[in-house]
């Protein structure tokens, strides 16, 4: 590409560094997680939405109508 590859404005920059710096920190969790499993209090609640309440079966429709 060169010297005027469009992905390399400061916009970009920021959006790679972003990228770049959620990978890290996934990595440093999975990393602690391994090294410390005594200890899932300290968890933050960011995004463990592990546990959602699943809604209740449907009914089945009978093939009988009619």
């Amino acid at each position: 590409m060169g010297k005027f590859d469009r992905r390399n404005s400061q916009k970009m920059k920021r959006r790679k560094a972003q990228v770049k710096k959620k990978e890290r920190v996934v990595r440093q969790a999975q990393a602690s997680s391994k090294k410390a499993p005594a200890a899932p209090a300290k968890k933050t609640a960011k995004k463990a939405t592990a546990a959602k309440p699943t809604p209740p079966p449907a009914p089945p429709s009978s093939p009988a109508e009619g």
